[in-house]
């Protein structure tokens, strides 16, 4: 009877840790709220001429000023106009200005033009639609194939 006693005692204090274990249940974490990032922000850089050799060609090196470096890899949102540069492969630029006065045109500074790139490709757009965008802002100084800002993982706030 001693024994009965002893091995039923044993079974109720390890049975327990054998129970199947519950899943935990995901926690929603609350993500940051995107910067509204205004074009005036995006003016926080200088730029210097610097020659490229690849391309036998100065182009403008970009320093950003700390202000805009506290965004990199930050959550933005950012509105402009849609333009266009290669529609079979999605590649799109948002400007602070329509096409006539864009920086491609002429008429600014590379601080004015982001390059989009989607989180999910297909949605078209026409030149010059005023959008607004979220994403994640990447400042590039050193791939001179590339815009000086980034919007990464963009995609379209509908308004």
């Amino acid at each position: 009877m001693k024994r009965l006693l002893i091995l039923l005692l044993c079974v109720g204090v390890v049975a327990p840790a054998f129970r199947p274990i519950e899943p935990v249940k995901a926690v929603s974490v609350p993500t940051a709220e995107p910067v509204k990032l205004s074009w005036e922000a995006l003016r926080d850089v200088t730029f210097k001429k610097k020659w490229y050799a690849e391309e036998s060609v100065y182009m403008l090196y970009p320093t950003f000023g700390p202000t805009i470096q506290k965004l990199n890899g930050k959550a933005v949102e950012l509105t402009g106009y849609v333009l266009p540069v290669d529609l079979e492969s999605n590649l799109y630029v948002l400007s602070a200005f329509p096409y006539s006065a864009c920086f491609f045109c002429g008429g600014a500074g590379p601080e004015s033009v982001v390059s989009l790139k989607f989180k999910k490709s297909g949605k078209k757009f026409k030149t010059d639609e005023r959008r607004t965008f979220r994403g994640t802002l990447k400042l590039n100084a050193d791939n001179i194939y590339e815009l000086n800002y980034i919007l990464a993982d963009a995609e379209l706030v509908e308004q």
